[in-house]
C-alpha cells in the first residue's frame, strides 16, 4: 500500500522529523536535569519547557498559515519569524 497516498515531500519529512527530535529532545533534558516548578512568565501563565515548545509549535503553525494567506511561496520569512518567536516564547513565557 505505501504512503504515496500521503503526498509526502521532502520539507513535509524535514517537518516531523524536526517534530520528533523536538520532543526527544526535551524528554531527555527532563531526564537530566528536571524543570521543576513552573516559571511565571510575561503572560501571566505557570509554564513548563514542555508547554512552552507546545505554545511554540502551535504559534508558528499559525505564522506560516499567515504567510501563506498574506504572501504565498516562499516561506523563508515566516521560517525566521517562526525562529525568532519561538527564542521569544522560551525567553519570556
Amino acid at each position: 500500500m505505501g504512503l504515496s497516498w500521503m503526498a509526502w515531500t521532502w520539507p513535509t519529512a524535514a517537518f516531523f522529523i524536526f517534530v520528533a527530535c523536538a520532543i526527544i529532545l526535551m524528554g531527555f533534558l527532563e531526564w537530566r536535569r528536571p524543570g521543576g516548578a513552573p516559571r511565571h512568565g510575561i503572560l501571566t501563565l505557570d509554564t513548563t519547557r514542555g508547554d512552552r515548545l507546545f505554545i511554540t509549535l502551535l504559534g508558528s503553525a499559525f505564522i506560516f498559515l499567515g504567510w501563506l494567506a498574506l504572501m504565498g511561496t516562499p516561506l523563508w520569512g515566516a521560517l525566521a519569524i517562526s525562529i525568532a518567536y519561538g527564542f521569544a516564547v522560551f525567553r519570556w513565557v
